[in-house]
């Protein structure tokens, strides 16, 4: 869940070409789901839940806005980690970022219930999303964005080949962001 007591600043993470990553399993009573119409819902509760929207009203109209027209990349880049009742539980895509007309492969709209939080679901779906990314665009430069209220994911992401960038092309509207999100998780490590 994220932690808005901490400042905001957002940043960018990139996996480069050749990075190994550890592959975590799922644990016991929990199976990977490709994403099927419908399954909006179901991602627009699980955001809600880790305060990346302020309901989850807002997370489906963003989700309808943003991917509607893009069904046949959904049921091959969006992911679910259902429990074993076969609730949705996890989400994350493996989506794209366009900079200055080029695709970038981009882990994106990683989350998990804050109840399922710290079993190790956040590793094995970033896991997954890092080897589906690999599959549909090959071994390339990925990239996530992320934000300090997610500096506990910001380890996660560093286990899988994921590194802060300062690389401009990230930072059209907001090139100091590196470098505040940088001094503010430093003042955290302490």
């Amino acid at each position: 869940m994220l932690d808005k007591s901490v400042p905001y600043a957002g940043f960018y993470m990139v996996r480069e070409p050749g990075a190994l990553a550890p592959v975590y399993p799922l644990p016991g009573g929990f199976r990977f789901t490709f994403y099927e119409e419908g399954d909006e819902i179901s991602w627009a509760r699980i955001e809600a839940s880790v305060l990346e929207f302020s309901s989850e009203f807002a997370a489906l109209v963003h989700f309808r806005e943003k991917f509607s027209d893009y069904q046949d990349e959904l049921r091959k880049r969006c992911i679910f980690i259902e429990n074993v009742e076969g609730r949705k539980v996890a989400t994350s895509m493996a989506w794209w970022l366009e900079i200055a007309g080029h695709r970038q492969p981009r882990l994106h709209w990683v989350a998990v219930e804050p109840n399922y939080q710290g079993i190790g679901l956040g590793k094995a779906i970033i896991s997954r999303v890092t080897e589906l990314m690999t599959e549909h665009e090959g071994d390339v430069a990925f990239c996530l964005s992320t934000q300090t209220w997610s500096y506990k994911a910001v380890n996660i992401y560093k286990e899988h080949g994921y590194e802060p960038t300062a690389a401009k092309a990230y930072y059209t509207d907001h090139r100091d962001n590196y470098k505040k999100a940088m001094k503010i998780l430093k003042k955290l490590k302490r």
